[in-house]
């Protein structure tokens, strides 16, 4: 057996389609798919089988999942006792991000990063959904948490705090008593759903998004009063603080990594990166910046 068959076969296993194993390791759905099929040949037993919802592991895909798993685990051991003693750090390097981090704040920080490291291959990816980086979804994840897993060793880089923010027009008009108190309903994470349910119980909105970047423009239209993270509310000219961070909504931002990597080069590299990085722009997380324009 070729490592390369049983390293698309665990992506697969992980991912639980082709297209998905095929977007993780950067290859077409049909190599996928040629490859396991190929596998199966080889091995006079199949591997999977398909259901409603997908693909699952017959018997044996369940024995080869583990054992590709053992054997990658070794890869990794052996790849960071050898590139320890490396002065020049290479190979790919993932990391996940929340979208509206990665496309904003965190840009320049991984834009230094892939200048000073060449030879790494940065790949970015963005998702506010879980990731499993014990089965390598990711080398690296930056996410939002005050209880990061157990299993996972962390960096508290910094805290994320967030407001109440509306255009400056419409919170005129409020303070005026020119206009209705309206919330936007926001459902781009579970902490915000939360917060606004808590900030306005009888639920009345008459407008909702699923996403940060959709609130923030919805705000600028006026359509309402509504939880931004301040990163991102105190860096738009048009909005202001309707109501000031509050210490209980405050998140750790963590860089996360499982155990296997803690001796990886390019993994302690970029964790030093970014702490060093995220040292400067703090008090834009922490909503303390000067550019915060309040009520």
């Amino acid at each position: 057996m070729q490592w390369d068959d049983a390293r698309m076969f665990l992506a697969l296993a992980r991912a639980g389609s082709f297209s998905a194993a095929a977007k993780r390791l950067g290859v077409q759905h049909s190599t996928i798919s040629r490859r396991i099929h190929a596998l199966e040949k080889d091995l006079a037993t199949p591997l999977l089988e398909r259901s409603a919802s997908g693909y699952v592991l017959t018997d044996a895909g369940e024995e080869l999942r583990e054992s590709a798993a053992r054997i990658e685990r070794e890869f990794l051991s052996f790849e960071a006792a050898s590139t320890g003693q490396s002065d020049d750090p290479s190979g790919e390097l993932r990391v996940t991000a929340i979208a509206n981090m990665a496309s904003s704040v965190l840009m320049p920080l991984f834009a230094r990063f892939s200048t000073a490291y060449p030879n790494i291959d940065l790949r970015v990816e963005v998702t506010n959904d879980s990731v499993r980086l014990a089965e390598r979804d990711a080398d690296v994840a930056l996410r939002q948490t005050n209880t990061p897993g157990e299993t996972l060793i962390g960096t508290r880089l910094t805290t994320v705090a967030s407001a109440v923010y509306g255009s400056i027009e419409y919170c005129a008009a409020l303070a005026a008593g020119h206009a209705p108190e309206k919330w936007i309903g926001v459902d781009c994470c579970e902490y915000h759903r939360t917060w606004t349910k808590q900030a306005r119980p009888q639920l009345d909105h008459s407008f909702c998004v699923d996403d940060t970047a959709l609130t923030a423009a919805a705000l600028k239209e006026g359509l309402g009063v509504g939880y931004l993270p301040c990163f991102m509310g105190d860096r738009e000219p048009t909005l202001v603080r309707f109501r000031e961070p509050e210490k209980r909504h405050e998140l750790g931002l963590w860089l996360l990594y499982h155990s296997d990597l803690r001796s990886t080069k390019r993994v302690i590299l970029f964790r030093q990166h970014m702490r060093r990085e995220m040292e400067r722009i703090s008090t834009l997380f922490e909503g303390t910046a000067p550019t915060a324009t309040k009520l």
